[in-house]
């Protein structure tokens, strides 16, 4: 009974690793582990394994390689969903008046029943016809008159007809 007391102690308190990241993959390095590199600055560089020492040598960029902390940074992989949702404002509705109609007549229009508004469109219509057709035979009315035979076609001019530059 005391045995499983103490792993119960145990396993409340866990032990604290004193740990580096890692310059290029930004990945923990625990003690015994790594390889310290200085720069010509004289800045010391923590680096956690051969490959990482072999591609700051060769000074390759973390956020070109894939597989590095950085390039996920900066790719949006592996964010929690709860960081990564924002909340949007709903925007709201707004009626505004067009140009031909106020606001009011939008409204009162958008109130009147479709059979009405219906009628209203079929007698737009007939108005019209009514107002192409005189206009049609007033025309025809017009035409009838001696200008109507005095029209001369003209020649219609081509690129073909001058080509020798001068009009034949």
């Amino acid at each position: 009974r005391r045995h499983t007391a103490y792993y119960y102690l145990l396993a409340a308190c866990t032990m604290v690793i004193a740990t580096e990241l890692c310059a290029l993959s930004e990945y923990r390095i625990y003690p015994g582990n790594g390889k310290l590199f200085i720069r010509r600055d004289g800045k010391p560089v923590m680096l956690g394994s051969s490959k990482a020492y072999s591609l700051t040598v060769q000074r390759k960029k973390p956020s070109k390689l894939v597989w590095t902390q950085v390039w996920r940074r900066l790719n949006k992989k592996g964010l929690s969903e709860a960081t990564l949702k924002k909340r949007t404002r709903k925007s709201t509705k707004v009626q505004r008046a067009v140009v031909g109609a106020s606001l009011e007549e939008i409204r009162k229009k958008a109130s009147q029943k479709s059979d009405f508004r219906t009628a209203q469109r079929d007698a737009a219509l007939k108005e019209a016809k009514a107002k192409a057709k005189a206009a049609k035979a007033k025309a025809k009315k017009s035409s009838k008159g001696p200008a109507a035979s005095t029209h001369v076609k003209t020649p219609k001019f081509t690129k073909r007809a001058n080509r020798g530059m001068t009009q034949r």
